[in-house]
């Protein structure tokens, strides 16, 4: 232990006082290079910086657009040239790490890579590596490959990678990570073999999060086919690249299986493939989908997510996009029952009908909990939102078409659902060319109506109310006071608004 000096004041200085280990410790928790900063203060703790742990950069802070791309250039060779050091100094060691955390803008993407390789040595146990740009996803993508030595490795335990540029990852020998619990991948390049023997080689996986992913193209003349198939999986999040999505050569999975008994958690954005040649989540406890059609699938009219919803109708926690509740609106009939389900979370948008609505609600006969983000719908120049078309009905408004009004009625009059939640209540619905505030609150607050008239269960219904007029939420509580309470007389209404003086909650 060292000698106890005193401080300016005479006190003991406490922490020069503790062991070299002690005071390692304690600088692992500080980012890195405010840890190197405090060896001015002691001589003495400049070799420790060899021994920490947890290596932490982040100069994510630093950047201001004020300041000229010279001063950003000379920044990030700074930035570069502490992070070289550091681990030259760690390297002479030998010690043994942890931690490995970056985190800045600018950087040059291959030395970023580059410290991959020396950090693996040092038997690192978890990788972060997050290299966002200012020209965003998809701006000229180099898509540098990772290097090799990171999918053998027998200490890694957590692999983050995002980089703005890019990441392909092709691996020539096998893959083996036989420690690896969480492996998270955004904006990244591979084929769907590649994918295959990434997940083979992680045997001991729980949480897989593959974001922006895109399939590069293979010489292989067999369909596109992939195998989630993880049995310690339980967190999963796959996202397809949107820009990709909505290119007209896009080509979605022709087949597609998830066998992963032990998921809990499933986050899941892509087109709808061709065919799911296997769904099985036997033990899902939360679901979010976002599913939508390419053109040609429109044009072919393939809607094969029956089997999809098959495999997730155990789900006790469902959110839903818009354009998944389109899909669902064309396997009404082969739509299955959610016994499960507590908690429904559906995404509006003004583009989609809500014809998949009153089939999905009567499916689901212990749903207690009913959240709408907006209350949006498909709307037609000329035409009331409520009126029926060849893409869907809407709830709100179809009050003139009675054999519509007495199914959504029966339908409503049987759910159980005891909350109802409406976020950004009294949004736009964003076509300005025939867009009237005070309609469009209007027939919101029809639709308010529809629910406390015809839900026997229902004992809340929250709107979140977002507006800067104090004026409006005035006008909406005084329309919304005078409204009957025939199915459900103990009701309560509460509106949430930015102004928490203008907060009110009444019967």
């Amino acid at each position: 232990m060292g000698s106890k000096k005193k401080c300016f004041d005479g006190s003991r200085d406490g922490i020069s006082g503790l062991p070299d280990a002690m005071i390692c410790h304690i600088l692992s928790f500080l980012p890195t290079k405010v840890a190197a900063s405090t060896t001015v203060l002691a001589k003495r703790w400049k070799p420790l910086l060899a021994f920490m742990p947890n290596l932490d950069f982040d100069e994510s802070f630093r950047f201001d657009p004020r300041i000229t791309c010279e001063e950003r250039r000379k920044g990030s060779e700074s930035f570069m040239l502490v992070v070289d050091s550091v681990l030259a100094l760690q390297a002479e060691a030998n010690a043994t790490l942890n931690k490995f955390y970056v985190k800045c803008e600018g950087v040059e993407q291959n030395s970023v890579l580059e410290w991959i390789p020396k950090v693996l040595k040092r038997g690192v146990l978890d990788i972060d590596l997050q290299i966002p740009s200012s020209r965003g996803f998809g701006s000229n993508s180099t898509f540098y490959p990772l290097p090799s030595e990171i999918f053998v490795s027998k200490t890694l335990v957590r692999l983050k990678i995002q980089f703005q540029d890019g990441a392909n990852v092709n691996v020539e020998g096998d893959v083996s990570l036989p420690m690896l619990k969480t492996l998270h991948l955004d904006y990244v390049k591979m084929d769907t073999r590649m994918l295959q023997k990434l997940l083979s080689g992680c045997h001991t996986l729980e949480e897989l999060l593959l974001m922006n992913l895109i399939w590069k193209e293979s010489s292989e003349p067999e369909p596109c086919f992939v195998s989630v198939s993880v049995r310690t999986l339980k967190i999963l999040k796959f996202s397809r690249f949107e820009n990709f999505m909505k290119a007209k050569d896009f080509k979605p999975i022709v087949l597609l299986s998830f066998d992963i008994p032990n998921l809990v958690y499933l986050e899941y954005l892509d087109t709808i493939a061709d065919k799911y040649e296997q769904v099985r989540f036997d033990s899902l406890v939360k679901a979010s989908i976002g599913l939508c059609k390419t053109s040609k699938q429109i044009e072919n009219d393939n809607n094969n997510v029956t089997k999809l919803f098959m495999g997730i109708c155990n789900v006790k926690i469902l959110y839903l996009t818009e354009d998944t509740l389109k899909v669902l609106g064309c396997c009404r009939e082969t739509m299955p029952v959610f016994e499960n389900l507590i908690h429904l979370t559906i995404r509006t948008g003004v583009h989609i009908g809500w014809k998949s609505l009153p089939h999905l609600l009567k499916n689901c006969p212990n749903l207690q909990t009913l959240v709408f983000e907006g209350m949006h719908h498909i709307y037609r120049k000329g035409r009331a939102c409520g009126d029926v078309d060849e893409d869907g009905t809407c709830m709100c408004k179809n009050l003139d078409n009675m054999r519509v009004k007495k199914d959504i009625d029966a339908c409503l009059s049987s759910s159980p659902v005891k909350v109802i939640k409406i976020l950004n209540f009294g949004e736009l619905c964003g076509f300005c060319e025939f867009c009237d505030v005070e309609e469009d609150v209007a027939g919101q607050i029809k639709q308010v109506k529809q629910f406390l008239e015809t839900m026997p269960d229902l004992e809340k219904v929250i709107l979140y109310y977002n507006t800067p007029e104090d004026e409006d939420v005035m006008k909406v509580f005084k329309k919304l006071k005078k409204l009957p309470r025939v199915a459900s007389a103990k009701c309560e209404v509460q509106i949430i608004s930015d102004n928490i003086n203008l907060s009110f909650t009444f019967r």
